[in-house]
């Protein structure tokens, strides 16, 4: 479906500009907070360290800003060579020059905010499905039949809740493509007719374990349009929470990860909570293990209480859980295998072009609530990978590789490749402001008329050629540390951010930029205050950061893209671009880069009253900030994993219809399949009518 739009801004009916600026919060349902993330909004902040925020620091920030401006200087001198030395003075550059025509790549009539069941996307576009939740994969595959689903299905079918997505490629087969998708959570209440989450069913359990993890689909294009039709091929494979997974880096072997299941702490049974990842410029996928806590049950039986405050910090609370699969499987069940926790939480790396590789967990990279990591190659082969850590007032990391990219398809180059997030540095965020004393809450623009600032990668672990791990934190081991990360970013003074998820360094500059989704408890009773980097008491829209790093360095440059929201709120701020001229956008959550330079940001919990959707924004010249709506989801969904290239958009939509007041039997939504069909979670293409590139007018 396709709707003409209207105006650029709609308004429900009654309510005022003022009202919709200053109340309310992220839209999300509540149904949606207790299975995608276990209501971590609603229990208490996991970080209750005293780790040092602006309000604490301003002094040592003044005496500390020329040493890093200094070092900022020679980032942008010395640093990544011509990608860095491109970059300029962006705020400088848009304040002193007039917009001009809507640069390429978003040349489009943007859509207007609005409430439809559909994915509504601009005139002259359109669309279809790829694959959704229940299609095959495999051959021999048994049709999805909704009201009679089993686990053997499920294991050679797409999985539910698609977040992240990936599109490779195929050599040799022109228009042929692997896509590959992370299958975040299973909404059981959604899933089943007549379900009961007190008492589920064994083959209920059975299902919601395989439908997560991961789905690796060949496609095939079609010349002149941007459609996509999966195929049966040699590469398609199922990776689901029943899985095996090999364990890599200094947390290998350790006590911290042994159960009974597996006395070598070397292999793990399954991947949950994948949210978003990456593509790795040697063709593997990268994914992020995020709200793993929810899975697990009696965190209120552990007795040991350093095992419990190390559960506590990474948000376990509680006694049965939500989906009660220790039930079913001990592993589940902290009162029996109360290390079974410690093996998730991590990144993981598949192989796509191997449909019988053993996926990889790289402990080295740190364990937290990963969002996702993508990866920045340096000029001379250094790898970067960047990664969020998803929760209210956690930190941002990078991980800098000690070995070198091998370029090349070869099976050697995969090998070595494969090994590189095992051996290198593990870093944490700490940023300064430049107007730390302007900031007081509100959103105000500082008087140099920018958020911006400075920053160090405080290093916290060092792993070796021999995977063993080195801790640089004074009061832990390397173990404690590739483990309990969020620890030792909390003993050495990282900055506490709202909600990073996701990380992408520009292709075209490498400036790097990070969606920080919201964070409605900053400046609350107890709770760090706002900074010049989180400049909103009570964050309900969220920000992105961009940030201009030495990157196989520890210095760092950063200045605010966009403080999200309604854009006639005072409190908003679209890179110095008019705000009577961008479409509102709210919840940040996966970021993309097109061919052109252009950013694109998924939104998660639209907080102003409308539906999720995609949104391209200018990053050079004189149109800097300019924000524009390319299509919005259906109601209750969630727009993730955006792909644009010149062809087509491809975006996920997670969990249609998921709305407090529904369930199976009483369905908000059946998109995409209409009549009377249960809501299913799917890929979109989006492609220019006739042909042609994406945001290019005739």
């Amino acid at each position: 479906m396709s709707l003409k739009p209207l105006s650029l801004f709609v308004r429900p009916s009654g309510e005022s500009p003022s009202l919709r600026s200053t109340v309310g919060h992220s839209s999300r349902q509540s149904v949606t907070c207790e299975y995608k993330c276990g209501n971590a909004c609603f229990h208490e902040v996991p970080n209750t360290s005293d780790g040092e925020y602006f309000g604490d620091i301003v002094a040592a920030a003044m005496t500390r800003r020329g040493v890093l401006k200094g070092s900022a200087a020679a980032v942008l001198a010395v640093g990544a060579g011509s990608l860095l030395a491109a970059c300029g003075d962006d705020k400088k550059a848009s304040s002193s020059a007039s917009p001009t025509e809507t640069p390429a790549g978003t040349q489009f009539t943007a859509v207007t905010p609005n409430a439809e069941d559909a994915v509504v996307i601009p005139e002259g576009y359109e669309q279809a499905v790829v694959i959704k939740w229940g299609d095959p994969i495999l051959p021999d595959t048994p049709a999805f039949d909704f009201d009679n689903q089993t686990p053997q299905a499920q294991e050679r079918q797409f999985g539910f809740n698609n977040d992240f997505a990936g599109l490779l490629p195929i050599e040799g087969k022109p228009n042929a493509f692997l896509l590959v998708c992370n299958h975040e959570y299973s909404t059981e209440t959604f899933m089943f007719s007549g379900y009961d989450p007190n008492s589920p069913t064994l083959q209920q359990f059975q299902v919601g374990v395989t439908t997560h993890g991961l789905s690796v689909v060949q496609v095939k294009g079609e010349s002149g349009s941007g459609k996509l039709t999966p195929e049966f091929g040699p590469y398609n494979r199922r990776i689901t929470g029943n899985s095996e997974f090999l364990v890599t880096g200094p947390a290998a072997g350790s006590d911290l990860l042994k159960t009974t299941a597996d006395p070598t702490a070397t292999k793990v049974i399954g991947t949950l909570n994948n949210c978003s990842g990456g593509v790795t410029p040697w063709g593997t996928i990268l994914s992020g293990e995020e709200n793993f806590n929810q899975y697990f049950a009696n965190f209120d039986t552990v007795a040991d209480p350093a095992a419990k405050d190390r559960l506590k910090r990474y948000g376990f609370v509680g006694a049965a859980s939500l989906r009660r699969w220790e039930n079913f499987d001990p592993r589940f069940d902290l009162a029996v295998e109360p290390n079974e926790a410690n093996r998730f939480g991590y990144i993981v790396e598949v192989n796509p072009w191997d449909a019988t590789s053993t996926p990889i967990k790289h402990t080295a990279m740190g364990r937290f609530k990963h969002e996702s990591a993508n990866i920045y190659v340096t000029a001379d082969g250094t790898v970067v990978a960047y990664s969020g850590d998803d929760e209210k007032f956690d930190y941002m990391y990078k991980f800098v590789s000690s070995r070198k990219m091998q370029p090349g398809n070869g099976q050697a180059s995969m090998r070595h490749n494969l090994t590189l997030l095992d051996a290198g540095t593990l870093y944490v965020a700490k940023l300064t402001g430049n107007e730390p004393d302007q900031i007081d809450g509100t959103g105000k623009i500082p008087s140099d008329k920018g958020f911006s600032g400075t920053g160090e990668w405080i290093a916290i672990l060092k792993t070796g050629e021999d995977g063993k791990g080195q801790s640089l934190v004074d009061g832990m081991s390397a173990e404690e540390v590739a483990v309990f990360t969020r620890f030792a970013g909390d003993k050495v003074g990282a900055t506490k951010m709202d909600r990073p998820e996701d990380f992408q360094p520009n292709p075209n500059t490498g400036k790097v930029y990070v969606a920080l989704t919201n964070n409605d408890k900053r400046g609350t009773e107890g709770k760090a205050k706002a900074d010049e980097a989180n400049p909103r008491n009570t964050n309900k829209n969220g920000q992105i950061l961009e940030i201009t790093d030495d990157h196989a360095g520890t210095a760092f440059t950063w200045t605010l893209l966009l403080v999200c929201g309604d854009p006639q709120a005072a409190d908003t701020y679209f890179g110095g671009f008019d705000k009577s001229k961008v479409s509102p956008i709210s919840c940040p959550d996966n970021l993309a880069f097109d061919s052109y330079g252009n950013l694109w940001i998924s939104t998660d919990g639209n907080a102003l009253k409308s539906n999720d959707g995609l949104f391209s924004v200018v990053l050079e010249g004189p149109n800097r900030g300019e924000t524009k709506q390319f299509l919005t989801v259906p109601k209750g969904a969630e727009t993730c994993g955006p792909i644009i290239t010149d062809e087509r958009v491809t975006v996920c939509v997670q969990h249609p219809g998921e709305e407090d007041d529904a369930s199976a039997d009483k369905p908000a939504s059946h998109w995409p399949d209409g009549g009377a069909t249960q809501p299913r979670p799917a890929v979109v293409a989006v492609w220019k009518t006739g042909g042609g590139r994406i945001g290019i007018q005739a």
